[in-house]
């Protein structure tokens, strides 16, 4: 940003603020998906295990099938945390390089 108007500083906010709630609902994603797999490795494996899918709850049929779907599902959205973190540290290095700039 050569020139700094008010616009540029309120849509960098916004967008540090947009990246922000995304990382809080990835994360939140992430810790649901691990309390789900340590759930499922302390059920009795004579139990059944249902999943949600739309409005029904179907019984799974091969416990091990679920879990390296979640845990698949667990490793992208942690990667897809990794790229939201860096890319909410590029902003806020902006944020503060044109607040350095106006004072």
């Amino acid at each position: 940003m050569d020139q700094t108007n008010p616009q540029d500083i309120q849509a960098l906010v916004q967008e540090l603020q947009l990246a922000r709630n995304q990382i809080q609902t990835v994360s939140t994603q992430i810790n649901e998906i691990s309390l789900t797999l340590e759930s499922l490795s302390k059920q009795d494996k004579n139990r059944p295990v249902f999943r949600a899918v739309g409005n029904l709850l179907l019984e799974v049929d091969d416990r091990n099938e679920l879990v390296k779907e979640l845990s698949a599902s667990k490793e992208t959205f942690e990667s897809h945390l990794g790229r939201m973190v860096e890319r909410e540290n590029e902003l806020r290095t902006q944020y503060d390089s044109v607040v350095s700039s106006i004072e």
